[in-house]
């Protein structure tokens, strides 16, 4: 063609079309762009450009008309019909269509080579094929463009995603460490108000937040989780160094476990005789229930629940998820009746789900859990910090 026209056929002119315009004419020749690769890289920018997802389904039907898979070039001008579009978009409306291609043309994505009467065609001329219609030719130019948007986007919702991760872990600290300074502080006013704070966390990030919204829960859950744990650190620290309720991790210890095990066989006997003979002179009392809530004992040891029959919501159900797991660990079902007598049948299953959770760590779960009975007969054995420890090491 001799002539590239600018001006659109009895359609206003403006600055964003003669703008347009003049980028195309001093556009140097770039290699060629796939054209699906262009559509996709623009998907992921359109909203930069004031484009909707209508827009992108006409420019994909649009660009289907090209013959080739790659943009290069200067034969980049497409020339169907209104109807055979609307055909190609299943029958969208004429008006509608048109709509659509004012809105990409306006955005600088195509531009429109109108002929003398305004018709689409090309036909063959002896200087060359001369072709009237939509120029893809900006889809080619600005694929930089829109990639470098599409990447900011994708960055962008990079961060928004962790800072919504983020969000959700504090909120998830918040509520168990409020759940548990109730337990043991329950003298506080302050566990109120955080556990409200965490629930209506909970019910904001059911919503689409903004990095702004994002941010500022962000900064109030850290002031709320400082608060609670300026509280929770020294009683976790006199629970961890009271002698009555010290609890060592087996794993920590250099002692082998197999030969614990096999020297404390008589003493167990001799203590399960002693326990047999007291049930026949009167029943003892029913050991108390753990001090922990259960809510915090199963996100401190989440392998449990893979053995429950469904959600645990009562002791009962942590027990009985104990007795299934319970052969699968090694653990004999002497060691494991007389964990059940000496702490209790929910304390004895909240001890064998914190060593489920460290199950790869500890080398004979059965002389563990023989060592701490020893220790909670002696009286110097508590789940509480086998549990907080859990809760830390999951946190750190």
């Amino acid at each position: 063609m001799g002539y590239t026209p600018v001006t659109p056929f009895r359609r206003r002119m403006d600055a964003a079309l003669m703008d347009h315009g003049r980028r195309l004419e001093d556009a140097s020749p770039r290699p060629g762009v796939n054209k699906w690769e262009a559509l996709r890289e623009l998907a992921v920018a359109r909203q930069r450009l004031g484009l909707s997802d209508r827009d992108m389904g006409v420019l994909q039907a649009l660009v289907s008309f090209h013959p080739g898979t790659v943009l290069e070039g200067r034969d980049l001008v497409v020339h169907a019909s209104n109807e055979t579009i609307c055909a190609r978009l299943n029958g969208m409306p004429c008006s509608t269509m048109r709509r659509h291609l004012a809105h990409l043309v306006t955005a600088g994505v195509i531009a429109r080579r109108d002929s003398p009467n305004g018709k689409r065609y090309a036909r063959q001329t002896r200087a060359g094929k001369v072709a009237f219609g939509f120029d893809l030719t900006p889809l080619a130019l600005r694929f930089d463009e829109f990639c470098a948007l599409a990447e900011e986007l994708r960055a962008e919702e990079d961060r928004l995603a962790r800072l919504r991760e983020t969000v959700s872990l504090m909120r998830r600290d918040l509520a168990g460490l409020t759940i548990w300074g109730a337990e043991v502080r329950p003298d506080l006013p302050l566990w109120t108000g955080l556990q409200d704070m965490a629930a209506l966390t909970a019910r904001a990030l059911r919503r689409k937040l903004t990095p702004e919204d994002l941010a500022l829960l962000e900064a109030r859950l850290m002031q709320a989780l400082t608060r609670a744990r300026a509280v929770l650190e020294p009683v976790a620290e006199e629970l961890s160094s009271n002698p009555v309720q010290n609890e060592q991790h087996h794993q920590n210890s250099q002692k082998d476990i197999h030969e614990l095990e096999r020297r404390m066989e008589s003493a167990e006997q001799v203590e399960v005789g002693a326990l047999d003979n007291s049930e026949n002179e009167g029943s003892p009392p029913a050991p108390p229930l753990p001090r922990l809530p259960l809510g915090m004992v199963l996100s401190s040891c989440p392998e449990i629940a893979a053995y429950a029959d469904g959600p645990m919501r009562h002791w009962h159900q942590l027990v009985r998820a104990a007795e299934v797991v319970r052969p699968m660990m090694g653990i004999s079902p002497d060691a494991w009746a007389a964990a059940k007598r000496q702490m209790g049948p929910e304390e004895a299953s909240v001890v064998l789900a914190a060593i489920l959770q460290r199950f790869e760590a500890i080398k004979s779960p059965g002389g563990y859990l023989r060592s701490l009975v020893r220790k909670a007969t002696e009286g110097a054995f508590s789940s509480g910090p086998m549990v907080m420890a859990l809760m830390r090491r999951e946190a750190a």
